[in-house]
C-alpha cells in the first residue's frame, strides 16, 4: 500500500490500470481515445469485412437522397388526387429536409448508448413503416406526416455513417473511404426524379413509396444479418467521463472507509490527479489484497449521451463553428441546384420529368465523382504532409487537399447561372452542373472528413451536428431559392451564390491555417474541466 502522501487514485485498482496503460501522468495530456484497446478491434478486421460494412452503409445512404426527391415528378398527380395545394406540397418538401436534418441529434445519442446497429435498423424501420402508410394515404395531411416520418427514420444513416467509418478505418485512409461512402447519397438526388418519374408514368405516384418500401426492405435485410457492429464505448468521450465520475465517486466513498484507518488522501492532490483511459481490457482489475474493491459496472443511461451538452462542446470550438458554417453554405448550394434547375429545365426547355431528370443526373455524376476523386487527394495530401511534417500529423492538414480547386468553384458556379439564364443548348448546362458539383463535394468530402478528425471521440456528435447545420441551411435555401430565382434570374442568383462560395472558401481556409489553434485550445479547456 502507497503511503498517504503520495499523489494517487485512492484506490488501489485504479493504480493498477494507470500502470497498465502507462497513462502520461500530465494533467495537459491529450488522450489517444482513437487507439484505446478493446476487444475485437473493428480496425484490425479484415479487407473483406470492412468492405462489407462500406457497402451496406453507402447502400443504406441512398435512401435520404432518393427519398427527398424521388416523389417530385408525381406533384401533379398528388395535387389533383389528393386536392392539396402548392404550399401543402411545399411544405411536405420542406419538412421533410428540416427533420432529416435535426433528428440526426437524436439518433447519434442513441448510437452511443446502443451501438450502431439497433440505430441502423430500428431507424430504416421506421422509414419503411412511413413509406407504407404515404403509399396508402388518402390525405394530404398524413401524407405529410408520413413523409417527416420518412425523414426521421432516413436521417440516421447520414447521421452515424460516417461516425462508422471513422470506427474501422485509420485517419490515413478515411478521406478515399468517405469519399466513397458519400458518393451514393450523391446520386440520390439524381436519381430520383429519373426512378420518380418513370414509376409516375407507367404507374401512380403511389408506386414512388412502395419502391422505397422494397429498397429499404433489403438494405434493413442487410443490416439485420450481415452488419457487424463498429461502435466501441472505449473510444468514446461520453462512456469515458462516465467512467470518471463513477471511479471519483468510488474513490470517495473508499477513502471514507478507511479515514477510521487514519489513512489519508490529500483532496487537492486528488482532484487534480489525472484519471485513466480504462477499458475492457483492465476494467476488471481489482485489488488483491484486503480488503477487495469490487470490479466496476458502468451503465449509460439517456441523461449521460444527452446530445446537447456534447453539441454545446463542439460549438465551443471555433474550428468546428467556422468548418460547419463552410459545410452548410455546400448543402445550401446543392439544393438551390436542385430546385432552381428543375423548374429552369421545365419552363424554359420544356423537359418533361424524366428529361429533367436526366439533366440532374450531370450534376449528380460530379457529385459522385468529385466525391471519390476528392476523398483520394485528401488522403495523398495527407501523407505527403504528414512525412513533411516528421510523421506527426493534424487534422487540419487534410483541408490542403481543397486549395488546388477552390479557384474553379465560384468558375463553375457563376458559368451555370449565365448559361441557364441565356437558354444555351443543353449540353453547355450539363457541362457547368457536372463541374458545378464536382468541385463542391470535393471540398465538402474534405471538411467531412475533417469534422471526424478534429473530435476524437466525438465523431458521432460532430457529424450530428454538421448534419444540423447542413439541413437547417438546406431547409432555408429550399425556401428562398426560388423567390430569389423569380426576383433576380437565374444569372443574378448564382451571381449571389458565387460571392457566398466566395466566403465559403475563406472559412475553410481560416480552418486550415488557424483551425489548430482553436482546437488545440478548446481541447486543453475540456481537459482542466474534467
Amino acid at each position: 500500500m502507497s503511503s498517504p502522501g503520495d499523489r494517487q487514485p485512492a484506490t488501489a485498482d485504479l493504480s493498477d490500470q494507470e500502470k497498465a496503460l502507462s497513462v502520461d501522468d500530465s494533467p495537459d495530456a491529450p488522450i489517444d481515445i482513437e487507439h484505446a484497446a478493446v476487444a475485437d478491434d473493428p480496425r484490425e478486421w479484415s479487407f473483406f469485412q470492412k468492405s462489407v460494412v462500406l457497402f451496406i452503409v453507402a447502400s443504406a445512404s441512398l435512401i435520404a437522397g432518393l427519398a427527398s426527391n424521388i416523389y417530385n415528378p408525381a406533384i401533379n398527380q398528388i395535387i389533383q388526387e389528393l386536392h392539396a395545394t402548392s404550399g401543402e406540397i411545399s411544405l411536405s418538401l420542406s419538412l421533410f429536409i428540416l427533420f432529416q436534418g435535426v433528428v440526426p441529434l437524436l439518433w447519434s445519442a442513441l448510437s452511443e448508448l446502443r451501438g450502431r446497429k439497433i440505430v441502423y435498423v430500428t431507424s430504416i424501420a421506421i422509414s419503411v413503416v412511413g413509406c407504407i402508410v404515404a403509399a396508402e394515404a388518402h390525405s394530404i395531411g398524413v401524407l405529410i406526416g408520413m413523409r417527416c416520418l420518412q425523414a426521421v427514420g432516413s436521417s440516421a444513416v447520414m447521421a452515424i455513417g460516417a461516425a462508422t467509418l471513422a470506427d474501422i478505418y485509420e485517419p490515413a485512409e478515411r478521406g478515399k473511404m468517405m469519399g466513397i461512402y458519400y458518393a451514393a447519397p450523391q446520386l440520390g438526388p439524381s436519381l430520383g426524379p429519373i426512378v420518380g418519374g418513370v414509376l409516375t408514368q407507367l404507374l401512380s405516384w403511389r408506386a414512388t413509396f412502395w419502391f422505397l418500401v422494397i429498397f429499404m426492405s433489403c438494405t434493413l435485410v442487410m443490416f439485420t444479418f450481415f452488419f457487424r457492429d463498429t461502435y466501441r464505448r472505449e473510444r468514446s468521450l461520453v462512456y469515458q467521463a462516465v467512467l470518471r465520475r463513477n471511479l471519483k465517486q468510488r474513490a470517495r466513498l473508499w477513502n471514507s472507509s478507511k479515514s477510521s484507518s487514519k489513512t489519508e488522501v490529500c483532496p487537492e492532490e486528488d482532484k487534480k490527479a489525472p484519471l485513466p483511459l480504462v477499458t475492457e481490457a483492465n476494467l476488471d482489475i481489482t485489488e488483491t489484497s484486503s480488503p477487495p474493491s469490487p470490479t466496476l459496472e458502468v451503465r449509460m443511461s439517456i441523461r449521460d449521451v444527452n446530445p446537447f451538452p456534447t453539441q454545446i462542446l463542439l460549438l465551443r470550438r471555433w474550428n468546428n463553428v467556422v468548418i460547419l458554417i463552410a459545410s452548410g453554405l455546400l448543402w445550401g448550394y446543392a439544393y438551390t441546384v436542385l430546385y432552381t434547375c428543375a423548374l429552369t429545365l421545365e419552363n424554359d426547355y420544356h423537359y418533361n420529368s424524366l428529361k429533367t431528370g436526366l439533366v440532374l443526373l450531370a450534376y449528380g455524376i460530379g457529385c459522385m465523382a468529385g466525391s471519390i476523386l476528392g476523398g483520394r487527394w485528401s488522403d495523398h495530401v495527407l501523407r505527403r504532409m504528414k512525412e513533411k511534417n516528421g510523421g506527426r500529423m493534424h487534422p487540419e492538414m487534410r483541408l490542403e487537399a481543397t486549395k488546388c480547386i477552390m479557384p474553379f468553384f465560384p468558375i463553375s458556379a457563376i458559368a451555370y447561372g449565365w448559361l441557364a439564364e441565356k437558354h444555351v443548348h443543353i449540353a453547355a448546362v450539363c457541362v457547368a452542373l457536372f463541374f458545378s458539383g464536382f468541385f463542391s463535394i470535393w471540398i465538402y468530402s474534405s471538411t467531412l472528413a475533417y469534422i471526424v478528425d478534429a473530435n476524437n471521440g466525438r465523431s458521432s456528435s460532430a457529424v450530428a451536428t454538421n448534419s444540423c447545420f447542413r439541413g437547417t441551411t438546406a431547409f432555408v435555401f429550399a425556401e428562398i431559392a426560388v423567390p430569389l430565382r423569380n426576383a433576380m434570374g437565374e444569372g443574378g442568383l448564382y451571381s449571389l451564390w458565387t460571392g457566398l462560395i466566395i466566403i465559403c472558401e475563406i472559412l475553410v481556409l481560416l480552418v486550415l491555417y488557424k483551425g489548430g489553434a482553436w482546437r488545440e485550445k478548446g481541447e486543453a479547456r475540456e481537459r482542466a474541466r474534467a
